[in-house]
């Protein structure tokens, strides 16, 4: 039965042909009163929201009918959709009128032809009612039972009445009206006229109400079926069977002849089996097996249509491919369309492309597509040639893609993410055969990564790279479905997999993270992994899907906390076989949420060049191993409120004590930009933003308490630096506080103005001298080359409540700068100089004098003095 729309076109009934009449109603319009205009006992019938005529009585033992006018009797076909949802029997069935003499369908007067469905037999049959006889005589009897459930009964049923008055009656049990059979065929001319085309329906029961439905009512003058029937496909079942599906009905005795078919040197089919539901379509088997790889040309001959049509040497191809065992990688991802919008000149629909990278064919039959939320519906069956390409899609994209090479459609093709996600591609035993973990990154061209260009893999060789195996597709389209891409080239891999780091999920649970998929057949034994102080050989070792760059330990012994482990790989390797090299161990421990000061901002990019970009260095100056999948950082908004927050790590990331982390959206920039000693000592993520003049950066853990802050304004750096753009502030000494600006100072030139993932190269650490104020160094050169840039004043004193005045002099007794006026100290603390006069101006180099006065309340007093050489280098 066909799908209804909201928009309709209006055919009038009733069309004049030589005469007769002609009449088309699927009750699109929504009623039954015109456009045709039917009569009988309106209240019996409704028009339902399907667009559907459906019975509308409820009295029961009762007969109703509804008729409309049409006049075609001779040379005539009617079709029409009919469903019963109800088990039919001698007195629950539908008389559908093909002809009546009169619209009054249950006079006994009323002459003409009707289908009957139902009845004892559950059958299909074509009656001649004569008049002034009660019951009609039986003139095709139909196939028994074919009426047979008693909740949906949906067929279309096609009558034809030919010059000659041969009457056919062909049923569909699909409903689709293109796969009829006959329940036989009659000459009969006892009547040749018409007035009407009706509906006659007996029910005897409340179980029979509302539950007779019709559509798609269809009478026109019948034009004789003159063609044979042609093949319209071979599918390849197994090694010795296919189906072979034609363009219409066929006659079922002749398709059955097992005789008509030949298939080159194998010869006759052994069986050939009409397909129960599909008239149209025939199972053929045959007596030798297939030779893989060979193109067989099927002979049929001597198949007839419905209307006795014979085909004569029709003929088509096809090909076995005998099974084959599907391996990693024989199939891949090898094109992605992630982001269609804006159009450059593909459709816009989002799609994948596969590409079979062995010489033996592969059928995807039932192969799925993953990501993060799921699999898609079964791929169809779909013979991928070698070194062939397949774009795959969703049903609605399918029409527009298959014009630029072969697709197949999925359901639930998954959503692309534009800026980054992972895809799978999973064969019938629900083995991984290629998985692809991608990013904007990937395209390495920002104006092709805002839309409309694919990513294309380089060389299909090399199928678990990354970032270096894919790019922006050349091609101007924007992309190159269904063939070759345009950067396709050879690419290999030639580094070993190193193993990045490692996470506990519990005391006995360790998974391993590698820099690139490993070949997950070959993660080898357990024997393969080691973990010290006596932990030794884990339990069991596993490749975590869908990537493979994870793997799985479980151990025989618990790991203790507050304790640091050493687990050692050998023996894997990445998934074009290179072996794992030095870079084959990690630590490894049990976590604790961080608390108070367990982690410190250390560094922090504010003001970026255009190249690059933000970033906050934190340190764990703590003795626990620290989450950062419990660790957030945050910003403060115009309100002061922490605002922003961002989970550090999406997974668990271990911070071992006296480790650095950079936090940052985009670690390339800041490795571009700077020196990095530690590149795997990076946490991309979607960063708060942090102003070029002032903010805040705020740690926090996952119970919200905030470990550490900072209040940063540009004016902290060191004055004499004209432009401050690209320049980190450094924090001089981890143990004192975050927020004294005497703690932070411009980080040098010579580092690169930053210094992320390793030591600061201001750092300076106060060795705690007792009682004292203690200067370093004697001699300082404050022009930011990372070298005594400045002086530090390091004091101990034995109580809190100390107040302290710094000035500087010049040696002729002049002061050039009051460093602190009434300062509290602590216990111990620092101040540091940066060379500068009172105003921030360069002062003239020679020998300057630090006269530091502290007191307390009690009037106790006592004060220092240091000499102080200013230098240039």
């Amino acid at each position: 039965m066909k799908i209804k729309t909201t928009l309709y076109i209006l055919i009038p009934t009733l069309i004049s042909l030589g005469g007769k009449a002609q009449v088309i109603d699927n009750f699109s319009d929504g009623n039954f009163t015109s456009g045709p205009t039917w009569t009988g006992s309106s209240a019996d019938w409704i028009v339902n929201n399907s667009f559907q005529l459906q019975s509308n009585n409820s009295v029961a033992n009762s007969s109703f009918y509804i008729s409309t006018p049409s006049t075609l009797a001779t040379t005539a076909q009617w079709e029409f959709y009919i469903d019963l949802k109800l088990a039919t029997s001698g007195a629950n069935y539908a008389d559908v009128y093909l002809t009546s003499s009169a619209s009054d369908l249950t006079a006994i007067a009323t002459s003409g032809y009707f289908v009957r469905i139902g009845n004892t037999t559950d059958e299909i049959s074509l009656y001649r009612k004569d008049a002034g006889i009660a019951s009609g005589i039986k003139i095709i009897d139909g196939t028994d039972g074919i009426i047979n459930s008693g909740s949906s009964n949906g067929l279309k049923i096609k009558v034809t009445r030919d010059a000659l008055n041969q009457w056919t009656l062909l049923r569909d049990i699909t409903g689709m009206g293109n796969a009829y059979f006959s329940e036989g065929k009659i000459t009969d001319a006892g009547l040749a006229t018409s007035a009407f085309f009706g509906i006659l329906i007996r029910q005897s029961s409340s179980t029979f109400f509302y539950k007779h439905f019709f559509d798609d009512i269809e009478v026109k003058q019948y034009i004789p079926d003159l063609l044979p029937p042609l093949i319209q496909s071979v599918t390849v079942i197994s090694a010795n069977a296919v189906d072979v599906l034609f363009n219409e009905s066929l006659d079922i005795s002749s398709s059955r002849q097992a005789g008509n078919y030949v298939a080159g040197s194998l010869g006759n089919a052994a069986t050939a089996t009409p397909d129960a539901a599909n008239s149209a379509l025939v199972h053929l088997t045959f007596g030798g097996s297939f030779i893989s790889g060979f193109n067989y040309q099927l002979t049929v001959n001597d198949i007839k249509d419905l209307a006795g049509n014979s085909m004569a040497n029709g003929t088509a191809s096809f090909i076995f491919y005998a099974p084959y065992i599907v391996h990693h990688h024989d199939v891949v991802i090898d094109e992605i369309m992630a982001d269609p919008t804006p159009q450059v000149g593909l459709p816009n629909y989002e799609w994948i492309e596969l590409k079979n990278t062995t010489d033996t064919a592969i059928n995807l039959n039932s192969w799925r597509i993953g990501d993060a939320t799921g699999l898609s519906g079964r791929l169809p069956g779909f013979i991928l040639k070698p070194d062939s390409f397949v774009i795959v899609c969703s049903s609605s994209a399918s029409a527009a893609l298959s014009l630029l090479g072969n697709v197949v459609s999925v359901t639930g093709f998954p959503s692309l993410s534009n800026t980054a996600g992972t895809l799978f591609l999973q064969s019938p035993q629900n083995t991984i055969i290629h998985s692809v973990s991608y990013t904007d990154k990937w395209y390495q061209d920002e104006l092709k990564k805002s839309g409309g260009y694919t990513l294309e893999m380089i060389d299909t060789k090399n199928p678990c790279s990354s970032v270096g195996n894919w790019k922006a597709s050349s091609e101007t389209k924007g992309g190159t479905p269904g063939k070759k891409n345009a950067n396709d080239a050879v690419n290999p891999d030639k580094d070993a997999p190193r193993l990045m780091r490692a996470y506990t999920t519990d005391s006995i649970n360790i998974v391993l993270v590698f820099n690139e998929p490993l070949d997950s057949s070959k993660v080898g034994a357990s024997t393969n992994f080691s973990i010290s102080d006596g932990i030794g050989v884990p339990l069991s070792a596993k490749a975590v899907s869908p990537m493979f760059d994870r793997i799985a330990l479980k151990l025989n012994t618990p790991l203790l906390p507050k304790k640091i482990y050493k687990v050692t790989v050998s023996g894997v390797s990445d998934c074009v076989g290179n072996i794992i090299g030095k870079q084959n161990n990690a630590t490894i421990g049990l976590a604790e949420i961080a608390n108070l000061s367990d982690i410190v901002i250390n560094e922090i990019l504010f003001n970026p060049t255009p190249a690059s970009i933000d970033y906050v260095e934190i340190y764990n100056r703590s003795n626990k191993i620290i989450d950062l999948k419990q660790t957030f950082i945050a910003n403060r908004n115009s309100t002061n409120l922490i605002s922003s927050s961002t989970q550090v790590s999406t997974e668990s990331y271990l911070l071992f004590p006296q480790d650095f982390m950079v936090v940052t959206e985009d670690a390339a920039k800041v490795k571009a930009a700077y020196i990095v000693e530690n590149p795997d000592a990076f946490a991309e993520i979607n960063m708060p933003s942090f102003n070029d003049d002032k903010g805040t950066a705020v740690i926090l853990n996952i119970q919200g308490q905030v470990i550490d802050e900072l209040t940063y304004n540009e004016k902290w750096h060191f004055n004499l630096i004209a432009n401050r753009e690209g320049v980190a502030l450094e924090r001089i000494d981890y143990k004192a506080p975050t927020q004294l600006q005497d703690n932070w100072h411009s980080a040098a030139t010579a580092a690169g103005y930053g210094t992320p993932t390793y030591k600061n190269s201001q750092f300076k650490i106060n060795d705690g001298v007792q009682g004292e104020v203690k200067l370093s160094p004697e001699i300082v050169s404050p022009d930011n080359d990372g070298q005594d840039d400045f002086a530090m004043l390091e004091y101990s004193f034995p109580s809190v409540g100390y107040v302290a005045n710094i000035t500087i002099f010049s040696a002729s007794g002049r002061p050039v700068r009051y460093l602190q006026r009434n300062a509290v100290c602590g216990p111990s603390g620092h101040f540091s100089w940066d060379g500068l006069g009172e105003k921030g101006q360069q002062l003239a180099t020679g020998v300057y004098i630090i006269f530091t006065e502290v007191f307390n309340l009690k009037g106790n007093k006592r004060q220092f003095k240091h000499a102080i050489v200013l230098a240039r280098r």
